[in-house]
């Protein structure tokens, strides 16, 4: 399916339907306890509620669980048209800490997309509004769709 014939709600419903295809299939992502709050084409958003397992010996949300919401929050938004997408590269700058209690939440965005490759931002901010860390993501296009259909 080419993405670029498809109306505006067209297209949103089948970034919805891809985003449950690869959620249902997506391990880690359900069981740390993420929710898709919004899905479009090229664009995310997922929540996490920060709880007590998740912190580190500071007592602060341990790096890598924030660093898994933005992955998977990036995840989604690359594969959100309807074309397997995989990282190539990633970096994160941890701005400020997530404690117990936040619910932390990821917005991938697409930036950029040539060819086979793109690029998308995300931000991860508290129940505040808070920044929490940036995250910025490389994405490669492989052969192949989410849905056959």
């Amino acid at each position: 399916m080419n993405d670029l014939s498809l109306t505006g709600v067209e297209a949103k419903k089948l970034a919805e339907r891809c985003a449950d295809e690869l959620y249902k299939n997506d391990s880690a992502t359900r069981k740390l306890g993420m929710e898709i709050v919004r899905i479009e084409p090229g664009y995310a958003e997922l929540t996490l509620p920060i709880t007590e397992w998740m912190v580190n010996g500071h007592q602060t949300c341990h790096g890598g669980m924030i660093f898994t919401l933005a992955d998977s929050a990036f995840a989604f938004a690359c594969n959100s048209e309807n074309q397997k997408t995989v990282a190539s590269g990633c970096n994160i700058d941890y701005l400020s800490p997530g404690r117990i209690g936040d619910l932390l939440t990821a917005k991938a965005e697409k930036q950029y997309h040539r060819g086979r490759t793109g690029v998308y931002d995300v931000r991860v901010e508290n129940q505040h509004g808070d920044l929490v860390a940036l995250f910025r993501g490389k994405a490669y296009r492989l052969s192949g769709n989410i849905l056959d259909d």
